[in-house]
């Protein structure tokens, strides 16, 4: 070794190094000057942070000296998914906010913490929240701070956000919509839609800000901007509500549907058509070939790849069955093309109520009912099932890295993704959060996470429900 070149002999060990885990790597950094050097090398935590998780943003390490930046990342967003993954305590911190006087109909972050962006230093994720008391409230999750609160009105009945836009977005129970400013709760605009059920759903396409609303007289109305001005409104179903709203990952589609009434077909419009309507031509509009739907989700991987559960009458069972949505054009029209590709039944019980259905970005449904929550393939394949909550399931929350199912019995239980060698992609069952005593409440209503906390609201004995904030430490 002594007649050996110094630049040879660290390139040697630094390639040595490549096949250790980040403990052996931080071990061997202590035995002598040389293997410290090797080891601190960034281009072996660049190597591992990507191999672990394929995209990585330094921005969120601040101004940490560059050379310690891979390694610095490398080890704080292992112990986070360690602490995440564990649940144990001391892993995590539990903040109960209060202020609402009636029920939390849902809740919102208003910039949530992603898997690409992680943020291992802020401590101020806002949570906005809507109750039937008429307010709308923001906390600081980690400290459990109320930040503001809006003046009361009628009821509110639904909530989401543009993260983009930092904008909160209410319905109440006369049907008034109105837009707040995230930060401040200063009001922005309001729109009537006289509809005491409102089904809501924002999304961009470029730089442009549409909500698209479905209405209890079965109508579905496009607002554009913050402002909300009317774009175009349309009957869907007559009468039925349109308590179905999703928009395709590429913004060409929009699917509404209804739960109410068997008989109908979702209906698949293409965005354009609603939000630019021509005055001499109807929306281009075409039917899902398919009755009974319960629930319906796209499957985020694809441009336009939509999975419906609905009942099958002749058979009493529930299916799901998975389209394509594409544009045919000719010369003289265009058409929507809606292509089934896959069908496959379920061994959930057709009478089930509250269906839940969502979908990963790996290609895969998650779906809960009752005490049960599954997880199938988009071929039909069951990866894996889980019974363990003692009540039903009331919400669920599915993300890159967890599941977090919330029920009736006051508990989350979270699940982690794995890819296993024998099966691929599948859940592995991890730990318990419990809300609280059942002498003060009645369970978790509703469940939100980001990348580094759970929200859950838990409804009151008193009608005062509660909002308890899991913030997991890097």
């Amino acid at each position: 070794m002594d007649s050996c070149e110094p630049q040879l002999i660290d390139d040697c060990l630094i390639q040595i190094f490549t096949f250790l885990t980040e403990e052996d790597l931080i071990n061997v950094s202590s035995v002598c000057k040389d293997w410290h050097e090797a080891a601190e090398t960034p281009w072996l935590w660049r190597r591992m942070c990507l191999q672990r998780w394929g995209f990585c943003n330094l921005a969120v390490l601040g101004s940490e000296q560059a050379n310690h930046s891979w390694k610095r990342y490398f080890l704080r967003r292992s112990h986070l998914e360690k602490n995440m993954t564990k649940g144990r305590t001391g892993g995590y911190t539990c903040k109960s906010l209060r202020g609402h006087t009636g029920r939390v109909v849902g809740f919102v972050y208003l910039k949530a913490t992603s898997s690409q962006l992680p943020d291992f230093w802020s401590h101020n994720a806002t949570v906005c929240s809507a109750s039937s008391d008429g307010t709308v409230r923001a906390w600081n999750i980690q400290n459990g701070e109320p930040l503001w609160c809006s003046p009361v009105q009628s009821p509110l009945m639904k909530i989401l956000r543009d993260e983009q836009h930092e904008v909160v977005i209410t319905a109440d129970s006369q049907g008034l919509i109105k837009t707040w400013q995230g930060q401040t709760g200063q009001e922005l605009a309001s729109f009537s839609t006289s509809s005491s059920h409102c089904t809501l759903l924002q999304y961009n396409i470029d730089n442009d800000w549409f909500l698209t609303v479905g209405t209890g007289q079965g109508s579905v109305c496009t607002l554009a901007g913050p402002s909300l001005t009317k774009k175009s409104s349309i009957i869907v179903y007559d009468t039925f509500s349109v308590n179905i709203l999703l928009a395709s990952p590429d913004k060409k589609w929009i699917t509404a549907g209804t739960t109410e009434n068997n008989d109908f077909c979702p209906k698949v419009f293409y965005t354009e058509s609603l939000t630019s309507p021509s005055e001499d031509e109807e929306p281009l509009c075409q039917s899902v070939p398919v009755i009974g739907c319960r629930a319906a989700v796209f499957i985020p991987t694809q441009p336009a790849r939509l999975a419906v559960l609905h009942h099958n009458d002749l058979e009493r069972k529930n299916d799901i069955t998975i389209f394509d949505i594409i544009m045919k054009k000719t010369k003289y029209k265009s058409e929507i093309i809606v292509q089934q590709v896959e069908s496959f039944p379920l061994t959930l019980n057709a009478s089930s109520s509250n269906i839940l259905l969502a979908a990963k970005d790996s290609n895969c449904i998650v779906l809960a009912a009752g005490e049960q929550l599954w997880v199938y393939s988009l071929k039909g394949v069951m990866l894996a099932s889980f019974k363990e909550h003692t009540l039903p399931i009331s919400s669920i929350c599915v993300d890159s890295f967890r599941v977090v199912t919330a029920s009736k019995d006051l508990s989350l239980r979270v699940l982690t993704w794995k890819n296993d060698r024998d099966y691929g992609l599948t859940l592995e069952s991890r730990y318990h959060l419990l809300g609280g005593s059942h002498t003060m409440s009645r369970g978790f209503t509703h469940v939100a996470c980001d990348y580094s906390s759970i929200v859950a609201s838990v409804e009151g004995n008193d009608g005062k429900d509660v909002l308890k904030a899991y913030s997991f430490n890097a």
